[in-house]
């Protein structure tokens, strides 16, 4: 091979709309693309085609390639620009004959299960005139044996290009090395081989390095996106390997266009949306699933990383490519209903609470602002303190009661005794209660407070009062510590659906402290 024979492939226009939903805007995109050409990208990827409704000149997925080519500069210089087609949402009679000028590289995506639908839409694609590339999703997720029948599917088309595609970001070094060898060993060396990685372990940088140090005989090229934007946990970053490769490949790309889109386009939106490493990515990796999977788990707001990872560890395989949401839901309900036998630990709980006057404190914000009014409470009427799911600072728990393990491991030692649900593990001692008996009284996921007010219901409390129960406002600081805020979506009806659950369990509730939920 030229040593020089790699090209780099932008792709942050269409696998970084992912994080604005591709509502770049008419003259940001264009921009963008601008700035990409002047820093001499080799590819510069302008968007999706889809099957959508209408077409919107300020978004990047569109019906047809001629919506696209609206967005490309007149002096495109040495660029290609290319478009992504799934075969499942994309109906291939849109596309028209390449012209000669615009978009000049379609590349084609498949799952596992459509693979060989994806492989009749691809050769469509280039019996139309456009450059080929080939991208099947997931390629960790295939036998050798199955790589292989691609391989050979591949070398019949004929396309540009087959793209290693790491969906998941789960390939390592040896991985790399192992699938590299597999490919370049057995596709016709005419065929460009191309790398996407993605950066769930925190490793797409050093596989891509490693990539370009192969010197493969033959056409390589790498995607990339700007400061890595993508989907979390986000891709390569394409200025980084750039400069990787103008230092060991003689290559000129100009890194200065790439900071200064950055700086004007990508940036601020990183400053409103995070993408890049966390550990609930890396564990969709580490087990090689759908992204989606640890974004469900995250939204359920009460799943430490460690029961994310107990979880997925026992997920099917055939489940691992598409998400399948009642899937999630099913495997989450039976990790959190560990049976136990709590016949003990509730009698004693019916024993020295069932007659006791008691004061349920919730880590609302009037934790706080109402510290002095509360105080003289629990002084004056003599209240059994139970805490629900955090360590009050300014009051002193005679019990706390934890359903959600995360918060449990986030909270410090403290002297109160522990009531816990089946779904949390500890070697404390604590009084410990069947989880899925209590969350049968919610129907919108967790709430602790809901639960303990069953339990209390059970054990044959018939009145209690609330404090730092204030409800949930979108947008305002509902907790009365920062830490303690959940990261569960949560709609407008979530305060009316405790009202009702509450009102369900017929319990007295005395909100001593303003409440959304009266």
């Amino acid at each position: 091979m030229m040593h020089n024979d790699l090209k780099l492939l932008d792709c942050t226009l269409r696998d970084g709309g992912y994080i604005n939903d591709w509502h770049w805007g008419y003259h940001q995109a264009r921009a963008i693309i601008r700035f990409l050409t002047k820093a001499k990208m080799d590819f510069v990827e302008v968007g999706f085609l889809r099957n959508v409704d209408n077409y919107d000149e300020d978004v990047t997925v569109c019906n047809t390639i001629e919506e696209l080519n609206r967005l490309l500069p007149k002096n495109p210089g040495n660029t290609v620009y290319t478009a992504m087609a799934m075969q499942s949402n994309y109906d291939i009679n849109k596309l028209s004959e390449y012209s000669g000028t615009g978009i000049e590289m379609i590349r084609v995506t498949a799952h596992d299960y459509d693979i060989v639908e994806g492989m009749g839409f691809a050769q469509t694609v280039k019996d139309k005139g456009y450059k080929l590339s080939i991208n099947p999703i997931n390629i960790m997720g295939y036998t050798d044996e199955k790589i292989l029948w691609i391989i050979e599917q591949v070398n019949k088309i004929q396309p540009y290009q087959f793209s290693i595609v790491d969906t998941f970001g789960s390939m390592k070094r040896r991985d790399l090395d192992r699938i590299v060898s597999l490919v370049d060993n057995n596709l016709d060396k005419n065929i460009r081989v191309a790398l996407h990685l993605h950066e769930n372990m925190a490793l797409s940088c050093s596989l891509a390095q490693k990539f370009v140090d192969k010197h493969l005989a033959r056409p390589v090229a790498i995607d990339g996106s700007l400061m890595g934007m993508g989907r979390i946990p986000g891709n390569l970053p394409i200025e980084l390997i750039a400069d990787y490769c103008n230092e060991y490949m003689d290559k000129v790309y100009d890194i200065d266009f790439l900071l200064d889109a950055i700086q004007e386009y990508i940036a601020p939106i990183k400053g409103k949306t995070e993408w890049g490493y966390t550990p609930a990515y890396f564990l969709s990796a580490r087990f090689n699933v759908h992204r989606n999977y640890a974004e469900y788990y995250l939204q359920k707001g009460d799943l430490t990383h460690r029961d994310m990872d107990h979880i997925l560890a026992g997920y099917d395989r055939s489940k691992a490519t598409a998400f399948d949401e009642e899937y999630a839901e099913l495997k989450y309900n039976e990790y959190k209903n560990q049976v136990i036998d709590d016949k003990e630990d509730f009698q004693y709980l019916q024993h020295i609470l069932r007659e006791k006057k008691i004061l349920v404190l919730a880590p609302g914000s009037s934790i706080r602002s109402e510290k002095n009014y509360i105080s003289d409470y629990i002084a004056k009427e003599q209240v059994v303190t139970i805490a629900v799911n955090f360590v009050p600072e300014d009051f002193e728990a005679d019990y706390i009661f934890f359903s959600n393990s995360k918060r449990f491991s986030q909270a410090a030692d403290t002297a109160a005794n522990l009531i816990i649900t089946s779904n949390i593990e500890t070697d404390k001692k604590a009084i410990k209660l069947n989880y899925n008996v209590l969350s049968s009284s919610f129907d919108q996921g967790c709430n602790s407070m809901v639960m303990l007010i069953k339990l209390l219901k059970d054990i044959g409390v018939s009145e209690i009062a609330v404090a730092g129960a204030d409800g949930y406002v979108e947008g305002e600081r509902n907790y009365y510590k920062t830490s303690l805020r959940s990261t569960a979506e949560r709609s407008g009806n979530y305060n009316v659906a405790v009202h009702n659950a509450i009102h369900r369990i017929g319990m007295k509730v005395n909100f001593i402290t303003r409440s959304l939920y009266e």
